[in-house]
């Protein structure tokens, strides 16, 4: 029988979409599909058919992106706890409490405490939904974690070391006694470790992108499948959808070049691939919703747009340079596209130590990007063959209707007696 299955969501387009795309595939089965997440995202929620339920307000969301701290290496982390994590733990508890019943199914993003602490005190079915595999601690490999290497030639003591002051100096404390104190609300002891252990569902834990981008390792949760990128990325002004196409027929394959959705002061990272495109001659679609970080006055052949679906671009795009958050590296993994990593924090510098490592192109760092470097790295990227062949070779590997498929059969197989039984 259909089940009420309630997705929730926190973060920007990279974090929601995927979840979008998830929604979808579980409402084309027959479940009724509900989205908690930023108010931001209310319209596209509904116009992709799901309910929708807000999980803060569009006014939290812009605060956030324009807050000085969030693309900082250190000060980043606690502007995402002050203002999206601690705010939504309980709020999204009281959500699930009020959606839950025999029939109801939860999954929520990594960053989404609040549906934790609900599985433990109501009981009510849960995965935990990871997108990119920086998030899931390894003492045997843990990629990369800010400017540090954690692969398997660093001493597992060394890791336990560094995961302990990350614990210590950030997240127990700056977490913690917001977590805790809710937590005792409800009658519920305080809780550690909870970007270690208490971070996955100990019931099911669905990483959303395949396992040739992120081996699985041996002390992962043993719960934990990889199902592949999942993809969404509709929205966008019909306008500026047709400006693109006479862009895009005007002229050579140009460079997308987007710091994503979230991004407000990128003006430098802008400044310097717009040198480096015309020192090569290229063209370039400069993508942002926040035009007040780009150059005053642009060089022939390089134009500026609202977002667009990448779908719809990238596939006639020479390559992309960008932040390298994980929905925009599937996307330009499924176009087959060359790519240049420019990585702020979190996530990204992981993502694009694995498209370097996967040979699909090159990373550096936000700060190590100026106007040479710039020059050199755009002029390397385009020149390559090897890149080029690379890129189409995986691009096929990309399947999302396949990983959809295999993430809503684990979601339904969440259900008391399973979704058949049920129906018996």
């Amino acid at each position: 029988m259909p089940l009420r299955i309630l997705l929730a969501a926190i973060g920007s387009s990279g974090d929601v979409h995927p979840v979008i795309d998830l929604g979808r595939a579980l409402k084309a089965r027959g479940h009724r599909v509900t989205l908690a997440t930023n108010e931001h995202f209310a319209a596209q929620v509904g116009a992709n058919g799901l309910d929708f339920v807000p999980l803060g307000t569009a006014v939290e969301a812009e605060t956030l992106m324009r807050d000085p701290r969030l693309w900082h290496p250190t000060r980043g982390f606690p502007a995402i706890i002050e203002r999206a994590i601690v705010p939504n733990i309980s709020r999204l508890y009281r959500i699930v409490e009020a959606h839950r019943g025999p029939d109801c199914v939860v999954a929520a993003t990594t960053l989404c405490l609040g549906a934790r602490v609900a599985q433990e005190r109501l009981g009510v079915p849960t995965a935990t939904l990871h997108l990119q595999p920086s998030v899931i601690r390894s003492h045997i490999d843990n990629g990369r974690l800010g400017g540090v290497t954690m692969g398997p030639g660093m001493p597992r003591i060394v890791k336990r070391a560094l995961f302990w002051a990350m614990d210590t100096f950030f997240v127990e404390r700056l977490i913690g006694p917001g977590l805790n104190s809710f937590r005792a609300t409800l009658g519920l002891a305080p809780v550690r470790g909870i970007f270690g252990p208490y971070l996955h569902s100990p019931q099911l834990v669905l990483c959303l992108f395949p396992d040739w981008f992120a081996a699985p390792q041996a002390d992962w949760p043993p719960n934990t499948h990889t199902t592949g990128f999942l993809l969404h990325d509709d929205g966008g002004l019909p306008e500026a959808h047709a400006e693109a196409d006479r862009f895009l027929d005007e002229g050579p394959a140009p460079l997308l070049v987007t710091p994503g959705s979230a991004a407000t002061d990128r003006a430098r990272f802008f400044r310097n691939t717009v040198a480096a495109c015309e020192a090569s001659g290229l063209r370039a679609m400069l993508v942002t919703n926040h035009p007040d970080q780009l150059p005053p006055d642009l060089p022939p052949g390089i134009r500026a747009f609202p977002y667009l679906p990448f779908s719809r671009v990238l596939p006639r795009c020479a390559g992309i340079v960008y932040h390298g958050g994980v929905g925009t590296l599937a996307q330009a993994l499924r176009a087959g596209v060359p790519q240049l990593v420019v990585a702020n924090t979190f996530d990204q510098p992981d993502n694009g130590r694995r498209v370097e490592l996967m040979g699909l192109g090159f990373a550096t760092t936000a700060g190590a990007y100026g106007r040479g470097r710039a020059i050199r790295e755009v002029a390397r990227l385009v020149g390559s063959e090897a890149i080029r062949r690379r890129c189409r070779e995986f691009a096929p590997r990309v399947d999302a209707a396949a990983a959809a498929g295999r993430a809503c059969s684990l979601i339904e197989g969440l259900a008391p007696a399973g979704p058949g039984s049920r129906a018996a």
